[in-house]
Order: structure tokens, then C-alpha cells, then sequence
């Protein structure tokens, strides 16, 4: 098992910057794939991005594709997202997740039931 916990969420202006960090603790995060989702309220989780394992390849979401990037150190057991250009539609609760099984990104990895251990979130909220 993998415990995840995130930072770097807070408030920021429209057009502005975050870079969020997910601590890992854990035998598996270095061979783990590892993902970003959001959820704002009302609305259901949504897949944001991943990365492999080696950080060999990623995949974004459409919605932030070109403005948000996911990276990883391993040597700290830690994933980051990087986030720039950033709009009002990005305001919601951030949540680093991490798959047990799964080191790479093959087929469809979007969905809720792709990753099995969740941190407990951090809020960005983008102001207009």
C-alpha cells in the first residue's frame, strides 16, 4: 500500500501558477503509475493526468493539455503537478493517486478504478 499526501493547493488568480507536490510513503511508489484527478464541487472526479512509473510517458486530460505538467522523483517518492495558465474551471479538490499493479500507461488508465491508494486532496481555487 501507498499513503499519499498532498500540498501545495491554495488560491490563486486566473492566469497564475501552482505547483502541487504528493508525498509518498511506501515499498511501491517507485514502480507504481501514478495520476492527478480533480473533482469541483458537484461534480464527479475527473482524470487530470499521469505519469509511468520511470516518467517515461505521460497523458493528460484535454482540458489541460499544453498548460499542466506531471512530473516525478523518485529518489524523494514524490509526483508534482505542474500547473500554469491557470482558469476558473481548474477551481476544485486536487488528489494524487497511485495503481498497485500497473507501472505503465496502456489502454484506457482514466477512470477511478485504474488507481488503488488515494491521498486526501488539496484545494486550488482560481479566481477570475
Amino acid at each position: 500500500q501507498v499513503q499519499l499526501v498532498e500540498s501545495g493547493g491554495g488560491l490563486v488568480q486566473a492566469g497564475g501558477s501552482l505547483r502541487l507536490s504528493c508525498a509518498a510513503s511506501g515499498r511501491t511508489f517507485s514502480t507504481s503509475r501514478m495520476a492527478w484527478f480533480r473533482q469541483a464541487p458537484g461534480k464527479e472526479r475527473e482524470f487530470v493526468a499521469a505519469i509511468t512509473y520511470d516518467a517515461y510517458d505521460k497523458r493528460y486530460a484535454d482540458s489541460v493539455k499544453g498548460r499542466f505538467i506531471v512530473s516525478r522523483d523518485n529518489a524523494k517518492n514524490t509526483v508534482y503537478l505542474q500547473m500554469n495558465k491557470l482558469k476558473p474551471e481548474d477551481t476544485a479538490v486536487y488528489y494524487c493517486a497511485a495503481s498497485r499493479t500497473s507501472r505503465r500507461i496502456v489502454g484506457a488508465i482514466e477512470g477511478l478504478s485504474d488507481y488503488d491508494d488515494w491521498g486526501q486532496g488539496t484545494q486550488v481555487t482560481v479566481s477570475s
